[in-house]
């Protein structure tokens, strides 16, 4: 990745990362997005609104198969993007999409 071109979402956090082995999955949320609905914390133990800012913000952005479902379930509840979400969850194994997958493909949805 040049440092003067844009930023590839799938690489982000991922030279401070727990290995792949351990932690498969990560969220790309795009924060500077998000509507404050508070869906995804009424959903998943991983997400809470921050008073302050008034945003959510997940708890950790590595997690394995056992808070897969969870975090799945708050990005498909965002209602951001005109109910595209803004939360991502991806599978470092295969730089795929998990959720919320709009398009279908596995292709990362973020839009910045």
């Amino acid at each position: 990745m040049a440092e003067d071109g844009p930023v590839d979402p799938s690489e982000i956090g991922e030279r401070d990362a727990p290995p792949v082995e351990e932690k498969p999955y990560k969220i790309v949320f795009e924060a500077n997005k998000c509507i404050a609905a508070g869906r995804c914390a009424e959903v998943s133990a991983n997400w809470e609104m921050d008073l302050l800012s008034g945003i959510a913000r997940p708890l950790t952005y590595f997690f394995g198969e056992d808070e897969l479902e969870h975090n799945v379930r708050a990005a498909e509840v965002c209602p951001a993007k005109k109910d595209r979400g803004v939360i991502h969850v991806v599978d470092r194994r295969t730089n795929e999409e998990i959720a919320p997958d709009p398009d279908g493909d596995g292709t990362l949805s973020v839009d910045w």
